[in-house]
């Protein structure tokens, strides 16, 4: 036999021994969990006795938030100048609150609509959560423009309604577009987060031992019977929501920047505000989720469901967009250089030397410095430090919105209009009050209704892959 007859007849042999490469795939649900233990660990936070530390934490929060309450009834009965607005002031503290609470409710709808349509399924074990967030921040950021035009019982005007005054709206304001972009978002946003949970309020429907509970949920739960139909037209109207949902997201904070990018004022000017505004949003939004999360993850034992490798993705969309924003805020200077225009220079030196150095300062240490540690694997797969950071990417965005608004308007045309802001304790309060809203809004939340999306998170487990041995 020849050296080539006797290679031919042994290479079968040779190729039975080489297997296929199988490529590692990441478990969305951790340690083989079954379909049956996800609904108990989820359904078990609702259907449980509700813990001690809910009720310390729910009447901490009812208390905080009665602060915006007694601050928007003084600010009605009294005037808006109770916030400290003043010449050159016209906007303050609520329009660095809106903005702020605008931007943390970004990150709930990019992770169910543009996750969903990119097929990313690591958001299933977050986005139920994240769009919760989404619904109530929107809530507080609609309390600072509602009642910053003064006569709150006249903001009905800012809609096109029929009246006797022939009053109609300035359309060409942006301040009007944000009446419609913020009010779409919200209804949308709404929508979206109640379609995905029917299937869930289902099940709990059919696991509640009370008649009342049984009752409650299975209006809510729209008559769902897990039917083919019932999963065709479900997963029919998720997919068109989520397709809708997908331009809110550019457009609600890109609407929000025109606010600013309209006006002729140094340091507002400039067009680089609507992808900046909309990066800025992402960042401060998956802070909050993670701020959110990680806690609820360690008390209800959520590791499994809850991986390292979600906290590693979020790490990482923190970390690029907020590049993105550190990148933005070198390229307001190179804008304010290459323009040759005086005043929007000044404005830049003044924001980093001037009177406010301290909150850009702020606004750079934690915008810009605390999310590159995101860089370090062994500081991702550290929690404590991961919550500390998202913290910490909240405070700053905080800042960034006060740097924008205040120092623009503090330093304008006219230096003998120059005066320094600021905040009433009225400001501090109404802020205050508004996390004690959100947080009371989102106890009530974790506690009647599913934190998970687990029928999602039933579709990415182990269980449910037919490759699985």
């Amino acid at each position: 036999m020849t050296n080539l007859e006797q290679s031919t007849t042994e290479r079968p042999a040779i190729l039975d021994e080489v297997k296929p490469a199988e490529l590692p795939r990441r478990e969305l649900v951790a340690n083989n969990r079954s379909f049956g233990w996800i609904t108990d660990i989820i359904c078990g936070i609702v259907e449980q006795k509700t813990p001690t530390w809910w009720w310390v934490c729910f009447i901490i929060s009812g208390f905080i938030a009665t602060f915006t309450g007694m601050g928007l009834l003084y600010l009605v009965s009294t005037g808006v100048g109770v916030w400290g607005l003043k010449n050159p002031f016209g906007w303050g503290w609520a329009i660095v609150n809106f903005v702020f609470w605008i931007g943390i409710g970004h990150a709930g709808t990019l992770i169910s609509a543009i996750l969903c349509l990119l097929r990313q399924k690591w958001r299933t074990s977050i986005n139920r959560a994240a769009e919760a967030m989404t619904i109530f921040a929107v809530m507080c950021a609609g309390i600072f423009p509602l009642f910053h035009v003064g006569r709150v019982w006249f903001a009905w005007w800012l809609f096109p309604l029929p009246n006797s005054n022939s009053i109609w709206p300035n359309f060409r304001s942006p301040l009007e577009w944000d009446v419609f972009a913020v009010s779409t978002y919200f209804t949308v946003s709404l929508l979206f987060w109640y379609m995905g949970m029917i299937p869930d309020l289902a099940t709990i429907r059919d696991r509640a031992k009370s008649k009342i509970r049984k009752i409650a949920y299975g209006v809510l739960a729209l008559g769902w019977r897990g039917s083919n139909r019932h999963w065709s037209n479900y997963e029919m109207a998720y997919l068109l929501l989520a397709g809708l949902s997908t331009p809110l997201v550019l457009s609600v904070h890109t609407i929000v920047s025109f606010d600013f990018a309209a006006a002729n004022l140094p340091g507002w000017h400039t067009t680089i505000f609507p992808p900046y505004f909309v990066a800025g949003a992402i960042f401060s939004g998956f802070g909050m989720v993670l701020t959110l999360l990680l806690p609820l993850r360690a008390i209800y034992g959520l590791h499994d469901l809850i991986t390292q490798y979600h906290i590693d993705c979020m790490c990482k969309i923190v970390l690029a967009t907020g590049s993105m924003v550190g990148y933005a805020y070198a390229m307001e200077f190179f804008i304010a250089w290459y323009g040759a225009n005086p005043y929007e220079g000044f404005a830049f030196v003044n924001r980093a030397f001037g009177p406010y150095a301290w909150a850009y300062w702020i606004m750079i240490s934690c915008n810009v410095i605390s999310p590159h540690l995101f860089w370090f694997k062994k500081i991702r797969e550290n929690t404590w430090f991961v919550w500390i950071v998202s913290i910490i990417v909240n405070v700053g965005m905080w800042f960034e919105r006060f740097v924008i608004t205040v120092t623009s308007l503090a330093n304008d045309y006219l230096p003998s209009s120059w005066d320094y802001f600021s905040p009433t304790i009225v400001d501090i309060f109404t802020f205050f009050g508004t996390f004690g809203f959100f947080s009371v809004l989102f106890l009530l939340f974790l506690r009647f209704l599913p934190l998970m999306a687990f029928a999602e998170i039933k579709a990415v487990s182990p269980q449910a892959d037919p490759h699985k041995h």
